[in-house]
């Protein structure tokens, strides 16, 4: 019961997802062919509202529904690996049509192919996970 509210959060997002279009491979080639808005409409109407919700939360200093202090780490300032993660990311959402949210939308959706690339990725995050203290910081 406790994890009910999470449910119904995470399928009301794959609708959203699925009707909007964001989880479309033909939307997703438009983008990355520059040949419509549509796609870059939601990532920067996401990143607007996120940004937003930031600044609420460091300004009023909001808490949880448990009353635990939300915590907002700084990163730190070193380009060239998000400038790597970014291409790595990029790479493979060009690659497959689809970013970690769509995929599993896609394979509730009845197109079971991205089932080998949702194993990929999670294998590459496990070897990540492997990796990571060894990797230059």
């Amino acid at each position: 019961m406790k994890y009910l509210k999470f449910l119904a959060i995470g399928i009301f997002f794959g609708i959203i997802m699925y009707k909007s279009e964001a989880a479309s491979w033909f939307r997703i080639y438009e983008m990355f062919r520059f040949g419509s808005f549509h796609m870059f409409g939601i990532i920067g109407s996401a990143v607007i509202i996120g940004a937003i919700g930031v600044q609420i939360i460091k300004k009023k200093n909001l808490r949880t529904a448990g009353n635990k202090e939300i915590v907002l780490k700084s990163k730190e300032r070193g380009i060239s690996r998000y400038l790597l993660g970014g291409l790595i990311f990029g790479l493979g959402w060009a690659l497959t049509g689809a970013c970690p949210g769509p995929m599993f939308i896609l394979a509730d959706a009845g197109f079971y192919s991205i089932l080998i690339v949702i194993a990929a990725s999670l294998l590459g995050t496990f070897v990540y996970g492997i990796i990571k203290d060894k990797l230059p910081h």
